[in-house]
């Protein structure tokens, strides 16, 4: 039984071949917000919290945008330095923004919304030089997330 069928009474699996293709593939049964994404072989929930009609059974939209961008510092500033054998230990990325998404959804048919500013702390560990740590936050800038959402991107339908 899918995550779908055991969590939302009456609603359906979608079953394709959608992730052999490439697809990420969001599903919404016909009450509340939870939504169930598949991507590959991982399943995962968004939803809202309950002051906006969720049931906070997972982070919203935008959590997952500043966790993907977060991930995506965190890999970028790993590989780098595995490439050049420097001893990061650890890195710790800190995103936020206060929009609400749910908010946002409300005003979407009208007006432009949306994040426009994230703030980013990034804490690096290990016994790095001063020029390590300087280059290393420099190439957090060259993450592909952060490059895509600054440079814009175009959805197709």
């Amino acid at each position: 039984m899918s995550a779908i069928e055991r969590e939302q009474p009456g609603a359906t699996a979608v079953t394709s071949n959608a992730a052999d293709q490439g697809w990420v593939t969001a599903h919404i049964g016909a009450a509340g917000y939870r939504t169930d994404v598949h991507v590959r072989a991982h399943e995962f929930v968004a939803d809202e919290p309950p002051k906006v009609g969720g049931a906070d059974s997972g982070p919203t939209p935008y959590d997952y945008l500043l966790g993907a961008l977060g991930a995506c510092t965190a890999m970028t500033l790993r590989m780098f330095a595995a490439r050049k054998g420097w001893p990061l230990e650890d890195a710790l990325v800190r995103l936020r923004d206060a929009r609400s998404y749910a908010a946002d959804c409300e005003s979407c048919e009208t007006q432009a919304v949306g994040i426009r500013r994230i703030e980013r702390q990034i804490e690096l560990k290990g016994p790095l030089t001063d020029e390590q740590r300087e280059r290393l936050l420099n190439i957090a800038d060259r993450c592909p997330i952060k490059q895509t959402l600054e440079r814009g991107l175009r959805i197709e339908a």
